[in-house]
């Protein structure tokens, strides 16, 4: 081989500037509404990692936020500002810029684009020769998929915004995705520079204080930067977590605590991470295109969902009880199915007598708790299907001031060495994550969703039957036909990577 076939060594640089929000009352939007914002519990990083074959410069950025626009503090012009400014005074192209969001619902500070311009900069100042190793680790403790799928063919979802159908209306749940997928960056010396691990989960458990907090992504790289030390940095790329949540999100009984589920993430990653070995020869490839998608247009959706409304309306029945009656009676028949209303012996006296008169009472009263409990099954799900039928007519609202029948998104892939991303705005189930990784070409292929933007979540085509039942198929922008589009976008990028 001669000198000039010989692959120039990739070189890498990380750094990252903390972005946690310090202001009183910075944060008005439903999203944050049970947190603390002037309340600290945990930083918040914008985290850079940039490579470079000499040829090509990436740059990989991390952001403890909950979107990169639409939803949260940050604005729409968050991405397109920062681009240009990289590429004005950095000279990093702006296609070879790829952004993600934790999704974490932490507050972050006014300046963002200024500390993430500021965590490149320092990070291309601190460029060195690395050599790579890409490696999975396996965490399924501290997730579940939060769709259950129900007796009567539907779907719903497990969320704190409304209560959960009767447990033997459950028929089964969907599936996790494990996987840690790893790319480790060493120095020549040997110390690591950079850990990138992805996952898929919600990081929106919170803390036992309510403060401000990166969650249990958060947890998780500080565990890691803390083990592996000599001051590398560890970058968490949310993978395709639209329906998965971290384990005892309803939990009532225990504050939130996102700290244990972070530290066993952590710990996970780094049980995988000793073993991975690391390589000089690492090529560097990224393909940055644009797809257009259809938007979708929910008005049919919209009118069955409020005719539906109407029907449980008409179902309600009157009762006897009202709450302040309703709650002694449960706790006295479910005490006693045989003699709730008094001891036995009074029971056993009036039936000596010839007489019924308590057994009557029972009969009326287990009448009136069998109403009332339907009751309160109606109207928790009058409750579900309120939320989500707002969710389905804002989006109908924002299709159609749109003025468009499509929007242009990016999908990106991203090639270091077999270690093998793809990247895309929208909010991505587990079950399009595991479909991809089993149809790859390449054996450490990754997906990351909430990228280069925010596009909503992005659900499955059988989801989108289940319209205004969940949160994923209530807040989506797209018609179903977007899953075969993107998919084959997919396969055609990994296919050139």
């Amino acid at each position: 081989m001669t000198s000039s076939e010989i692959p120039s060594p990739l070189w890498a640089g990380a750094a990252k500037t903390e972005i946690t929000n310090s202001e009183v009352g910075a944060a008005e939007d439903p999203l944050y509404a049970g947190i603390e914002t002037a309340t600290a519990n945990d930083p918040l990083y914008a985290k850079a990692l940039i490579f470079s074959d000499h040829t090509t410069s990436i740059a990989l950025i991390t952001v403890d936020a909950v979107a990169l626009g639409e939803i949260g503090t940050i604005g729409n012009d968050f991405l397109p500002k920062l681009r240009h400014r990289l590429h004005q005074e950095l000279e990093i192209e702006p296609a070879n810029v790829l952004i993600n969001a934790s999704h974490c619902h932490g507050v972050v500070c006014q300046d963002l684009e200024e500390r993430t311009f500021q965590a490149v900069a320092t990070a291309l100042q601190n460029m060195v020769p690395v050599s790579v190793g890409v490696g999975t680790g396996r965490e399924d403790r501290i997730m579940e998929n939060r769709r259950l799928k129900l007796k009567n063919g539907r779907e719903a979802d497990v969320r704190r915004a409304y209560s959960l159908p009767p447990d033997d209306q459950v028929a089964a749940i969907g599936p996790i995705d494990p996987q840690i997928g790893i790319l480790r960056l060493d120095r020549e010396n040997g110390n690591t520079l950079a850990v990138l691990f992805n996952f898929a989960c919600h990081p929106i458990q919170g803390v036992p204080s309510g403060g401000n907090t990166a969650d249990l992504s958060g947890f998780a790289c500080k565990v890691i930067e803390d083990q592996v030390g000599n001051g590398a940095i560890a970058f968490f790329l949310q993978g395709c977590g639209a329906d998965i949540n971290p384990q005892l999100y309803r939990d009532i009984d225990n504050p939130p605590d996102a700290e244990p589920l972070g530290t066993m993430l952590g710990l996970s990653a780094l049980e995988a991470l000793r073993d991975i070995q690391c390589r000089t020869d690492a090529p560097l490839h990224l393909i940055n295109e644009s797809l257009t998608l259809p938007r979708a247009d929910l008005q049919a959706g919209i009118e069955a969902l409020q005719a539906e409304q109407m029907q449980l309306l008409q179902t309600l029945r009157g009762t006897n009880l009202n709450l302040k009656t309703f709650v002694p009676l449960l706790v006295k028949y479910g005490l006693s199915g045989e003699y709730p209303s008094y001891d036995a012996h009074r029971y056993l006296h009036q039936r000596a007598l010839g007489r019924n008169d308590l057994d009557r009472l029972d009969l009326n009263n287990r009448q009136s708790l069998e109403h009332y409990i339907a009751n309160i099954h109606i109207m928790e799900e009058l409750t579900r299907i309120q939320i989500n039928l707002a969710l389905l007519k804002k989006n109908q609202a924002l299709n159609q001031a749109a003025g468009e029948k499509t929007i242009a998104v990016e999908v990106l892939g991203l090639k270091i060495g077999s270690f093998v991303l793809i990247a895309f705005p929208g909010e991505l189930p587990v079950q399009i994550g595991l479909a991809i990784k089993e149809r790859s070409p390449h054996p450490f292929t990754f997906v990351s969703g909430v990228s280069n933007g925010y596009l909503y979540y992005t659900p499955t085509r059988g989801q989108l039957a289940n319209l205004g039942h969940a949160q994923e198929d209530s807040d989506c922008l797209l018609a179903p036909e977007w899953q075969a589009l993107f998919e084959d976008k997919v396969a055609t990028i990994l296919r050139r990577l």
